[in-house]
């Protein structure tokens, strides 16, 4: 959302398959230096989660504290945010789709990426696919949703949102408003409530908000979008970072280890941000921007192959 754009930025946009794809970059009149906006300098990608309210203002404050070293590009991927909402079942091909498009046609392969949640998962099937489109991941508690063999498609909220009528209901009043978006923060997202700002609220809503913006957010409720992560996680071979919140309620430290303890040649690291829950990036932007610094270094100063995994806490 243009509003919530960190100083500098300026939004453009790029044709996808489903429709237009917002994203935003550094404006080329900004005051960034010529090396964060060159085409020879090393591009950052941001991929948001996709639950009710994502866009890229999720990591709006890590890649603005970033924004003077790499080209930054973060979209809204279609479905989210200021991008195109068509009325459809969206799928994993669809988001593997407009990622490809996107790392092809704006940022330029290979990229490096840093994707987080159910989105990171999907980059990871991408990745598998095509493996070229990648330089390096960095991930916020990836997750296909469906881990382990948990049976997401028959839980309680699946089923729910996967009914008729009730559907668009459980939207309207459980996530497109105010009230319910702050609710979701405080109960699920944070570790401490306290670190919720109006603005976040803001973002989020206006995301919930806009024409359309339901179907993507109930395809993701409803398992349109899950699978289990653990069958294609030994598949991997692009250098891999994972970061998880200590208090994430959702993709705890202990699973998101297991889960990489399955990779340990092409997952490198496994950093356990302390007393944050599941949006470290929301929740303590400097911490994941000192990590995410590192992780540029090391990648635009280390060999291509991977090393061992060093899970840390």
């Amino acid at each position: 959302m243009l509003q919530f754009l960190p100083s500098g930025f300026e939004q453009k946009v790029t044709a996808t398959s489903l429709g237009i794809m917002a994203y935003y970059t550094q404006a080329a009149d900004g005051w960034w230096s010529t090396v964060a906006t060159s085409p020879e300098s090393a591009t950052l990608v941001c991929l948001h989660s996709l639950g009710g309210g994502s866009s890229a203002y999720e990591w709006s404050k890590v890649y603005g504290a970033l924004a003077a070293d790499y080209r930054i590009i973060a979209p809204d991927l279609v479905g989210w945010g200021q991008s195109a909402h068509p009325e459809r079942e969206y799928c994993t091909e669809d988001y593997c789709d407009i990622i490809a498009h996107l790392i092809e046609h704006v940022a330029g392969a290979p990229a490096i990426v840093a994707a987080t949640s159910l989105t990171a998962g999907v980059v990871v099937r991408l990745a598998i696919q095509r493996p070229e489109l990648f330089q390096a991941l960095f991930f916020v508690s990836p997750s296909g949703n469906d881990d382990f063999g948990v049976g997401y498609g028959y839980s309680l909220p699946a089923i729910l949102a996967g009914t008729p009528i009730l559907d668009r209901l459980i939207y309207q009043f459980g996530a497109a408003n105010e009230t319910a978006v702050t609710q979701f923060l405080t109960n699920f997202l944070f570790a401490h409530p306290d670190r919720i700002t109006a603005e976040i609220v803001q973002a989020y809503t206006t995301c919930t908000q806009q024409p359309n913006a339901e179907y993507a957010a109930l395809a993701s409720l409803k398992g349109n979008v899950c699978f289990d992560l653990t069958r294609y996680i030994g598949q991997l071979t692009v250098p891999t970072t994972i970061v998880v919140g200590e208090k994430s309620q959702f993709n705890r430290p202990d699973k998101t280890k297991r889960l990489a303890a399955m990779n340990r040649r092409a997952i490198q690291a496994v950093h356990v941000v302390p007393d944050v829950g599941v949006l470290p990036h929301v929740e303590a932007p400097s911490v994941v921007v000192g990590l995410l610094r590192a992780f540029m270094r090391d990648t635009l100063g280390a060999k291509p192959e991977a090393t061992p995994m060093a899970a840390g806490s």
